[in-house]
């Protein structure tokens, strides 16, 4: 049986399947599992294919029924990290840092659809030609963000950004070569002692990651708030943890819920932190409201090119949510943002801390900064493998959080 052959008679099984499960009766997936098997086992099925391709072929059938199509036995690849579907027949995978194309594909984009609106639904949210974006998520806390026609010409077009299941850790970080043991023990120091700290980098920097590595110095008895367009952070060692998620209009009229609504209502949950997942706009008003109202040792994310263009970025997000002077600007940046941590992915596709940032204050309209970190190629560089180390450039200034906290100057 050749290709064309085994998907015509794989088309018309599922068919056959689909029709005996269309009785209006609740079927659990053992159930759906044993009439997949039964159809296998049938004379018919058996002339056709050997007992291996059975096996494989009812796997097939199950995922294209019940579960995520041609994507499950990705899935099951703990080592994929991002999946992107440009539209039925087209599939992209990135593996150990590397893209490749995927063999497999879709029978339809209307199985696609039913692939997309099985993610919307488990969600409670909505995505049609009306409202063609979609960020949601799976339920292994995987992100997705969907397009459809007519925004995408090519669509739907949805993309996974997996997370490694165990978390990551400041000490898997070192290990990785991320960071080194003196930044990991320095960045410790700064979270117990509650700085308020800005990740920054380009998108896929691993600026989620890292910012759940290290939340995990946080004291386990303080009370966190997170705040996300769609969960991804996994604080599991966190015992007073309150999680937070955006929520778009939909077709019955529901009323949006976006960040800044969140952040405005989180400072009434008495929190003794608040951790945002990302900022994109005016919604860094209510953020920096959070980092200047008694609320130290918050954390956030952004997408910037480095530290300093970071700042010039969240210069520009202020200035869509409030209309005041950019000296006022940047002094409520000043007051607030103790830390910035930027982030990158370097050419041999490798994540790496390259700056860490002291937000020393303000002077003369402009945010004085204390570069505390840099990261700095050696010799052993080649243009397939970055080699070098965070150097230690200047000495932390505001350390009275550290002496508040009790540490003195231990760094």
């Amino acid at each position: 049986m050749n290709r064309k052959e085994y998907e015509a008679y794989r088309a018309f099984l599922k068919q056959e399947i689909l029709a005996e499960l269309d009785c209006g009766q609740d079927f659990s997936d053992e159930q759906v599992r044993q009439i997949i098997d039964e159809k296998l086992r049938s004379p018919g099925c058996a002339g056709r294919l050997d007992v291996a391709a059975r096996r494989a072929l009812g796997k097939e059938l199950f995922s294209s029924i019940r579960g995520m199509d041609v994507l499950q036995e990705i899935l099951a690849d703990k080592n994929v990290t991002e999946i992107m579907v440009n539209g039925p027949d087209q599939i992209f995978l990135e593996k150990d840092g590397r893209l490749s194309a995927y063999g497999g594909r879709f029978e339809s984009a209307g199985r696609l659809m039913d692939v997309i609106q099985q993610i919307a639904a488990g969600c409670n949210r909505v995505v049609n030609e009306a409202s063609p974006i979609l960020d949601a998520r799976l339920s292994d806390g995987s992100r997705v963000n969907v397009v459809l026609k007519p925004v995408a010409l090519n669509g739907p077009i949805m993309t996974i950004r997996r997370f490694p299941e165990e978390g990551m850790t400041l000490e898997k970080l070192v290990q990785l070569g991320s960071l080194n043991q003196e930044c990991r023990e320095f960045l410790e120091l700064l979270v117990k002692s509650r700085y308020n700290i800005f990740i920054s980098g380009g998108t896929g920097s691993g600026k989620t990651t890292f910012l759940n590595a290290l939340s995990q110095a946080i004291p386990q008895e303080e009370r966190i708030i997170t705040i996300e367009d769609s969960a991804e952070l996994q604080l599991k060692y966190a015992k007073n943890l309150v999680s937070l998620e955006t929520r778009n209009v939909n077709m019955e009229g529901c009323t949006p819920v976006t960040i800044r609504d969140l952040i405005r209502t989180s400072l009434r949950m008495r929190p003794s932190r608040v951790i945002i997942g990302e900022i994109r706009g005016a919604e860094i008003c209510e953020l920096l409201t959070a980092y200047n109202s008694g609320h130290a040792g918050s954390m956030s994310t952004g997408h910037g090119n480095s530290a300093q263009d970071m700042l010039l970025r969240m210069e520009t997000m202020l200035l869509m949510g409030m209309d005041i002077p950019l000296s006022a600007i940047r002094r409520q940046i000043a007051s607030g943002i103790d830390i910035l941590i930027h982030l990158g992915r370097l050419r041999d596709k490798t994540r790496k801390v390259l700056e860490i940032v002291e937000i020393r204050g303000f002077s003369e309209g402009e945010i004085l900064t204390n570069t505390l970190y840099a990261f700095e190629e050696d010799a052993d560089s080649t243009r397939e493998r970055v080699s070098g180390r965070l150097v230690k450039k200047g000495e932390l200034e505001h350390v009275e959080k550290l002496e508040a906290a009790g540490y003195g100057r231990e760094f």
